[in-house]
């Protein structure tokens, strides 16, 4: 990058990737709601899509991109297959809480 340009240097979106899984992983691991789980495994998905992106930046070609669709693919994939967890739990346990369900219960 030239000193005269106002473009973001790649070392910044890395370290913007590194908050926000950090963010997203202080959610799994202090949470028990599991609305806040599904978040924040999306956060952290997405902090995996800024670094692919940011690498197909530095290296020129669009191979990060092309994952970045493949995992928002996964992402959504994810999401129906979480909520229906989540009916699923409040159903079951009349809560979202993910310590109520210690027991298989029919």
């Amino acid at each position: 990058m030239t000193t005269g340009s106002m473009a973001v240097e790649p070392g910044w979106y890395l370290l913007l990737s590194a908050a926000v899984f950090c963010i997203g992983l202080f959610g799994v691991l202090v949470r028990r709601n599991a609305l806040v789980f599904l978040m924040s495994i999306e956060l952290m998905i997405n902090a995996a899509n800024i670094n692919l992106v940011a690498f197909a930046l530095v290296y020129g070609n669009i191979t990060g991109q092309t994952f970045v669709l493949f995992l928002i693919a996964l992402a959504a994939a994810e999401v129906a297959v979480g909520i229906g967890i989540i009916l699923a739990l409040n159903r079951n346990f009349e809560s979202i809480d993910v310590t109520d369900a210690v027991t298989m219960r029919w």
